[in-house]
């Protein structure tokens, strides 16, 4: 507990991650009271041509 999901454009960098990881997690402790060691992110890596918003795919916008 807690367990977060994180959907990302494809192409973010480990160390980007990283960041972002440990941000989420320091957050996560101080707002919900939990563990560090109890927080869990899952990245996933989204390619732009399956990740569409209002009817548009983002491979496709310009």
């Amino acid at each position: 507990m807690p367990t977060l999901n994180v959907q990302l454009f494809e192409g973010r960098s480990d160390d980007e991650k990283r960041e972002y990881a440990k941000a989420l997690t320091e957050a996560s402790v101080k707002v919900l009271g939990c563990d560090a060691s109890a927080v869990d992110i899952l990245f996933q890596d989204v390619k732009k041509s399956d990740w569409a918003t209002g009817g548009v795919l983002w491979s496709d916008a310009k």
